[in-house]
């Protein structure tokens, strides 16, 4: 099924939930968003809708539980999915209905937390600025929400690796394999105000080129990073379970929710193999920077 068939179908689903279930413009427009994300999966694929296996779905709902996406929030993506189908197969574009044995994750499970882009708000806002080392950890918060990162690729930032004057970083994962990842205007500002403190440090050999530092000019450990999460989230009084790990949880439910795209977030998450720095920068770069300019919250500016 083509491009412009696909887009004819969700219009018209869109009109089948407004004037056939008389639901509001806000229900409309979260199904229809839902839905998209779907399409965007399917195209992927290189699927067909009437072609579309309860199989296909089922690895679509493993990709958001890979990317962390919280219960809830599947749960309303599996709802939207499994009214598109119904129309589907009322409208007769389809026999049988993939979806009905997609089933929902239980609600009562105990899935990681995410913050809201409020409390993302108030653990940058927590840090002293006239003290360098929370200059320093302002910005570790910054990178770690505005480009998804892992602890270990967060220590492991090189300098050589930021290109700030186009807006992105390569990051080195996990195999070491390498992906480029758009990194926000906030993040990089204040990563350009920790430089200024970098540069009165005694830096150790061998972390010459390593971004982050701690105090004695060596790289930060892991803990260390663990502790300033911990730290920003008792000053501001937020109660969940966080570690550096819910940042990276909550960069791709808030891309996700926003309305990015699917495999975009996949392959600034690292989930994908990429085999060369080079052929990733060719296919992608342009495409995965517009997608977290157009849906993170962090290029919002608030500066």
């Amino acid at each position: 099924m083509s491009l412009v068939d696909t887009d004819k179908l969700l219009k018209q689903f869109g009109r089948y939930l407004k004037l056939e279930r008389g639901l509001s413009p806000n229900t409309v427009e979260g199904y229809m968003s839902d839905v998209e994300k779907l399409a965007d999966f399917i195209q992927a694929e290189n699927l067909d809708w009437n072609a579309v296996t309860g199989e296909d779905l089922h690895r679509f709902v493993c990709t958001l539980q890979d990317l962390g996406i919280g219960a809830r929030s599947q749960a309303r993506i599996i709802s939207g999915i499994k009214s598109f189908f119904n129309f589907l197969r009322l409208g007769k574009e389809i026999e049988q209905d993939p979806s009905e044995l997609i089933e929902s994750p239980k609600l009562g499970m105990k899935l990681p937390d995410v913050l809201t882009v409020e409390e993302i708000d108030a653990m940058v806002d927590s840090f002293d600025l006239s003290q360098p080392e929370d200059r320093r950890n302002r910005a570790i918060i910054e990178t770690l929400y505005g480009c998804g990162l892992r602890v270990s690729e967060l220590v492991g930032l090189r300098i050589s690796d930021l290109y700030f004057s186009d807006g992105y970083v390569i990051v080195e994962g996990k195999g070491e394999k390498q992906r480029l990842v758009p990194i926000s205007q906030n993040a990089i500002h204040e990563i350009r105000l920790y430089m200024d403190d970098r540069r009165e440090l005694d830096i150790k050999r061998g972390n010459e080129n390593i971004l982050f530092l701690n105090r004695r000019g060596s790289k930060l450990s892991r803990v260390m990073i663990f502790y300033i999460v911990k730290q920003a989230c008792e000053r501001c009084g937020i109660k969940k379970k966080v570690s550096p790990h819910t940042l990276r949880h909550t960069f791709a439910t808030h891309l996700l929710e926003g309305g990015a795209n699917l495999r975009a977030i996949q392959q600034m998450l690292g989930h994908e193999s990429i085999t060369t720095t080079e052929i990733y920068t060719h296919l992608d770069r342009q495409f995965l920077r517009q997608e977290i300019l157009q849906h993170h919250p962090r290029n919002k500016s608030r500066l």
